[in-house]
């Protein structure tokens, strides 16, 4: 444990956002996993789940909570899966 007062608020600061990060990292991953089931179930909904998943990555790059460059590579896998099953 910290002694110093500075240390101590530090300990707490990075708690609340180890926990934001992690509820968007989760809640980004269940959006991804929704896309690929509904391109792998041929649903009806299934672009709608994948603008929904794209949005989601979008916002976590905004936040920080992913590079730039993993974003567009998760975007772009999403994508080829999807069009894949049109073609």
């Amino acid at each position: 444990m910290p002694n110093i007062k500075s240390a101590k608020k530090r300990v707490k600061v990075i708690a609340t956002k180890t926990a934001r990060n992690k509820a968007c990292n989760s809640a980004l991953k269940t959006m991804v996993k929704k896309a690929n089931i509904a391109i792998e179930s041929a649903s009806a909904e299934k672009s709608e789940s994948v603008r929904l998943a794209i949005k989601c990555i979008d916002q976590a790059t905004a936040k920080g909570i992913l590079h730039k460059n993993t974003a567009a590579r998760r975007k772009s896998a999403l994508m080829r899966k999807l069009n894949a099953t049109n073609a």
